[in-house]
Parts: structure tokens; sequence; C-alpha cells
């Protein structure tokens, strides 16, 4: 999909003036880190939905397979040390602190710690590249709610960079990744007829339709004032990004691989069955590939580590379903902490932080899409309630 018929979105003029911070927060999931920490954990994940502990169960499973510990944790302190060398090496005196939303460190301590320290701007990186409410708002409504427990409310200014799903810094390693993983498939004879399966993390559908600015659909129609009709019923922003970026790395591998064919799928997807949830899901799409494919490449681009869902739904399962099938498969790699990646992130802070009066970095944005906004519409990615968030307006 090309993008240049799209008109530009209002988000894209939602632009805050660069200003100067003292630290940066690096905002994370959370994981467990013992086989004790897997049902606490899972309690904070679902807090308030009634889903019982029998339910947890089923899924602690997955996580006791590996000790009970999320890689996540593990790889965001990586990530964290790998964006303090980034940021020693262009000389920016910011200290990066990481805080969770689910499991410690959380965000309410790491807030009285960096405030301890005597650091009053705050500027937050998200460790998700998609709009969504799960992927932004939620972070952003529970990174108020620190702030609202921690009484600094008038002492500390918060602001989050933008999602970050077209920078070079993730699109790069994503192309290279999925060349890689073709030039396996052939190495290894497989590669006659590939196909490239994107997966990303599957939600509601309404939570799906509701992702992003309101003002537009994602094929650039305007809204109908007053409603009327579905706003959007192609997964909202959330999906439109991420076909985008499928996209993208499809096109740049076409002078090596041309006309491989390649699919959005969906993952890991759970609450209520009734509840529609977006399509297809990865097991059901191997199934359903032609028998007369030879090798599949498998591409978590909605994630941007190896953490749980990936290790266990692509890595465990999905490559359990193309066994089944004889079916040949690479999963790729997630970004991680990639150098590219890593860097881009850096970027990020440097289009909003200057200091001494240095000019802000150039936005980069590889579709016409981005670059994304700064702060969002208060009906942006809308969840399930109204509540304070930071780098919101309207």
């Amino acid at each position: 999909m090309t993008t240049d018929a799209l008109p530009p979105l209002a988000a894209s003029s939602r632009v805050v003036p660069p200003a100067s911070y003292d630290c940066i927060l690096l905002a994370g999931f959370g994981g467990p880190e013992g086989q004790d920490d897997v049902i606490p954990y899972l309690r904070n994940v679902t807090r308030g939905r009634g889903v019982p502990d029998e339910r947890l169960e089923e899924v602690a499973l997955h996580y006791r397979h590996f000790g009970g510990i999320s890689p996540i944790n593990e790889q965001n302190r990586e990530l964290k040390v790998a964006l303090e060398a980034e940021i020693a090496a262009r000389g920016l005196a910011l200290p990066v602190y990481w805080g969770n939303r689910f499991w410690a460190p959380y965000f309410a301590d790491v807030l009285r710690e960096l405030h301890a320290d005597g650091h009053c701007r705050v500027l937050v990186l998200v460790t998700t590249a998609f709009s969504s409410y799960s992927g932004c708002r939620a972070y952003r409504e529970d990174i108020a709610a620190a702030l609202s427990e921690t009484g600094l409310e008038g002492e500390l200014a918060l602001d989050k960079v933008r999602q970050y799903f077209d920078h070079p810094g993730f699109v790069e390693p994503n192309i290279d990744a999925v060349r890689g993983g073709l030039r396996a498939l052939a190495a290894e004879g497989n590669g006659a007829r590939p196909h490239v399966i994107f997966s990303t993390h599957s939600i509601p559908s309404t939570a799906a339709d509701a992702s992003g600015p309101r003002e537009s659909r994602p094929d650039g129609t305007p809204v109908p004032v007053g409603g009327g009709e579905e706003w959007n019923a192609g997964g909202g922003w959330y999906a439109a990004q991420q076909r985008a970026i499928a996209t993208l790395v499809m096109d740049a591998v076409k002078d090596e691989f041309p006309d491989v064919p390649w699919s959005l799928v969906y993952q890991s997807r759970s609450g209520d069955p009734s509840v529609p949830w977006l399509e297809p899901d990865i097991n059901l799409a191997i199934e359903a590939l032609d028998a007369d494919v030879s090798g599949l490449v498998i591409s978590p681009l909605g994630f941007v580590s190896d953490h749980m869902e990936v290790a266990w739904d692509l890595d465990n399962e999905a490559l359990e379903t193309c066994g089944k099938r004889g079916l040949a498969a690479v999963r790729v790699p997630t970004v991680g902490v990639e150098p590219r990646f890593v860097s881009g992130l850096v970027d990020l802070v440097q289009e909003r932080h200057t200091a001494d009066g240095s000019a802000p970095m150039e936005r980069r944005a590889l579709t016409d899409l981005g670059p994304w906004q700064d702060v969002c519409p208060a009906d942006c990615c809308v969840g399930r309630g109204s509540k304070p968030t930071i780098a919101s307006a309207g």
C-alpha cells in the first residue's frame, strides 16, 4: 500500500514545541520474574475484569514453561543500557529511568525516585510502536494515575514521544530481518514459493476501530458529521499503520525477492470468545496457506522485543502449526536492541529535547501517515472509560 493518496492528517499538526527535559522514562508493560510472581502479575493485568484464578492458571502455563520468567523485563534492562550508551555518545545529559505498568519497577515508584533525584521534566519513551488503547492511551492513563497516587502533580511534568511505527529506526531493522528470513529459506532449498506473515497482537475490534484520531478514516475519507455509521471497518489506525509498514518492508525486498505474497495476521487474543477481535488468527492463517507454499517467514512486526507473546505464541504454537503441515518456517527477530532502533529512539528524544538553544532533530517518517502526533486528542484510542492522561489535548 502506498500512502501518497492520503491527505495530511490533523494528527500531523499536533506537534509540541521542543523543550529542555531532565530525564527519560522508559515505559514498559512488565512481567513476572519467578513462579511465585505469575498469578499476582496476571491479577494486575486483569484487575477489574472479574477473571477468576482458574482462568489465569491457563495463561500462567505459558509463563511456567519458562520458569515463571517473562523475558520482557530483562529485555527492557538491556534496552535501558543501550539507550544510556547512545545518549552518552551524543553528549546528552539525560539519565534513563525504567518503569512498568503491571510489575516492578512500577510507575509510581519510579516517579518518586526520579523526583527525589531532582528531576521535574520527564520525557516518556513507550515500548510500543503503534496506535491503540493498550499500546498508547493505557500507558498515558497509568502514568497519570501514578502521578496522582504519588501526589506529585505540579511537581513533575511528563510528556510522551510520538508513535514511531514508521520511523526509519523501526522500519529498517524489520526490512533486514525479513530479507534475512527469505535468504534463509532460499539457502535451505525452501525459497521457491515463499510467503511472509506479519504478526501483531490481536485486540478487540471495537478498540481497533477506535484507535488513532477521529477526524478521518485511515483511507483518508472524512468521518460523517454526527456519526451515523461505524467510522472505519478495517481495524482503525492500528491496522492501517501495520499494513503500511508491512508494505514498506515488502517493497524494500522486491529487488531480491520480487512478487512474494504476504499477509497481516493476529495473535494472542484473550478474553470472552463471543467478543469480536481482529482476525485472522496466525495459526488459522498458516493452515489456510496454499499447498504449494514452499516456506514461511514469520515477522513479529507488532512487537519491539521477543517477549512472551513472541516466545510462546510464535516460537511454540505457530512453529508447531507449521510443523504439522510440513511447512519450513523461519521466525525472524524483533528490533530489540538493534543499533538502528536504539538510535531511532534517541532521535525521537531529540525531536523534543533541546539544550543550550540547539535545534530539534528533523522529524523522520517513511510514510505519509507520519510523523505521528506528539499529543493525542481527547477521543484518541478511547478505551474502557474516560480517564485522565498525559500527552493529551482537547
